[in-house]
Formats: structure tokens, sequence, C-alpha cells
């Protein structure tokens, strides 16, 4: 059986070259995305057609010689499944009818498997079609990341509305993030049924928290995902990305439990070898942005990644998600720096 390199990095392993995937892989720097989003109509139109769905995920796969594809869907299918309505606006973003207090009781756990069956069924689809030596990675956002959505209708650049929320009425805080937890671990364990190999957990928005609200909203509630998907998938192996999380990131990872600790580009390169255990994989965490500038901004960079990360295991990554305005070879580049020996 073929080795899928990137999966055994995510359960400890080092490699000579670390493998790598792309944050948002799957997207508008794309032209052959482009195309399938125009013919698709609207964006979670395309995360729930599961011929366009898997098509879109395959696409940078068939480019550049990256290990893993990760479903392409989106974290806001689940509030959308748990009925709230959420709509893509060009130029704009997601757009939710905020959640008032007395909605919460409203939000409806018992169907949302049955909503999201069209995402599964693409990670049905995939598995069968990726070669054997590719990872296939599933993903939800993390409850506190959704949450600041649906409280506030959209995104926003500090979650004031959500971390209002959670202070002022801390009992139906407490029952929407009950929801998107057991929400969570069932979409996970599904996409483990279908055949994941490894899931991530995006935790988005994890800046702008205090310690206190950072234990309760971020470890405890990834703790909580963690554990309820191995009581279904024992062993399943779970990367967590904490963006923004900063000082808290070796808290996050000795008190959740996932198995490979994702950095965003803002994190110090000499962090891990500081202050995480010497044994835990990393992933990341290239600036998008030289990755769209190119040349020696991106290249030198690369090369320091890969040094500071070669004595553990590392999967290289971006430190956020790939943007529209990336040229293609340079992401070309990218895959031929790091497959360097």
């Amino acid at each position: 059986m073929a080795k899928k390199r990137l999966l055994a990095t995510v359960l400890g392993e080092r490699q000579d070259t670390p493998p790598m995937w792309i944050m948002r892989q799957a997207g508008r720097y794309l032209p052959e995305y482009r195309e399938l989003r125009a013919k698709a109509g609207s964006f979670l139109d395309l995360c729930y057609n599961p011929d366009f769905a898997t098509e879109v995920t395959l696409q940078p796969l068939r480019r550049f010689d990256l290990d893993a594809a990760i479903l392409f869907s989106d974290i806001l299918v689940i509030p959308d499944a748990l009925g709230q309505k959420v709509r893509f606006e060009q130029g704009e973003g997601p757009v939710l009818e905020p959640l008032a207090v007395t909605d919460v009781d409203r939000l409806e756990h018992d169907g949302a498997l049955e909503h999201l069956a069209p995402v599964l069924e693409t990670v049905r689809r995939l598995r069968a079609t990726l070669a054997p030596e590719k990872t296939l990675i599933g993903f939800c956002g993390s409850p506190w990341t959704v949450a600041t959505y649906m409280l506030n209708g959209k995104g926003s650049p500090d979650q004031w509305v959500a971390r209002r929320f959670a202070l002022e009425h801390p009992a139906a805080f407490a029952k929407l993030m009950d929801v998107l937890v057991d929400t969570s671990i069932d979409y996970l364990v599904s996409q483990f049924e279908a055949g994941a190999d490894v899931v991530q957990l995006f935790e988005s928005w994890a800046l702008n928290l205090d310690d206190a609200a950072f234990t309760a909203q971020v470890i405890e509630l990834n703790r909580r995902i963690v554990e309820g998907v191995r009581a279904k998938v024992p062993n399943a192996p779970v990367i967590g990305f904490p963006r923004g999380a900063a000082g808290n990131l070796k808290r996050y990872a000795e008190k959740t439990g996932v198995n490979a600790l994702g950095l965003d580009y803002a994190t110090p390169l000499s962090f891990a070898d500081e202050f995480l255990p010497k044994a835990l994989p990393v992933q990341g965490n290239l600036d998008p942005l030289r990755l769209v500038i190119g040349g020696k901004a991106m290249e030198e960079r690369v090369i320091e990644i890969k040094a500071a990360f070669a004595n553990r295991p590392h999967i290289f990554n971006l430190g956020h998600g790939i943007v529209p305005e990336t040229p293609i070879p340079h992401v070309e580049r990218l895959v031929e720096l790091v497959k360097q020996s």
C-alpha cells in the first residue's frame, strides 16, 4: 500500500523533505476554479454539488505535486445545516441572519447531517478517486469561530458582537456552543467514515480573546471535539489551527490533544523549539503575501521555514489561506522549493 507522507507526518513521523498542502488550495487563483464557480450558481451550490465539489477539490492536485487534497467546502455549512440562512455576496463574503438570544433554541441539530449529506458524498467520491499516496483532509470550523459569524451575521475584525454576547448571555452562549460542539463531532465522524484520513479544526478567529475566554471558548471546545470524535473513531488524526493564538499556542497544543499544530505566519520560527514538545508535528507557516510577490521574498523565507522545522515532523503550508491574486508560476516554484532536499 502506498505511503501517505502527510498522514504519517501528522502521526509524528519526520520526513526528509516536508509534505505539503496549501490552505484554500482550491480557489480563485485557478482559472479552472473560476470557470466552474461561474457554472455552479451560488457558492453554497458549489459546496453542495458533489460533482462540482469533487472536481474543484482535485484541480490543484492536477497542477501541483501536493501531498493532500482538502475537501472543498466551507466552515459555514454547519450554521446553514442548523437552519440559519447563509449566503455569500460577491466582494462581501458570507452574510447570515444574526442570531438573537431567543434564536439559539430554534437551531435544528437533529437534521444537520441530512443537510450535509452532499458534502459527505463528495468525501466518498474523493476517497475513491485520489491516488493512494495522497492524504484526504476533512475539516470543520471550530465552534468559537463559527459562532462569531452566526452572532454578528458576517465577519468582523474584532469579533466584538460575539465576545459581548458570550459575556452578557452566558447561558444562551453555552447552549449555542453545545450545539456547535455536538454537530461538529457528528460531522467530523461522518467525514472519517466517508474516507477522510485526517481532519483540521479551523479556529480562524482565535485572536482578540483574553486568556480566560481563550481557555473556555477555544481550548475547551476544541478539546471536547477531539475527545468526542475519538470516542467514535479511535485515534482519529486531528490538526488544530488556532490562528492568532500567539502566547496561547502551547496551552492549546497541550490541552486539546490535537496531533499536529498549525502555525500562522505571525508565529516566530523559533517558537516551536523553544516552547513546544520536540515530537509535536507543526504545520506552516509562509505568509501568503510572500507567495504573491514571489522571487527572493518568497524563496528565502521558504528555506528559513524548512530549516527551522527540519528536526521535527513538519507539514509545509501557508500561515493562512492562499489569496486570489497569487500567480500560478509562484505556486509552482513554491512546490519545487519545498520538494528539494
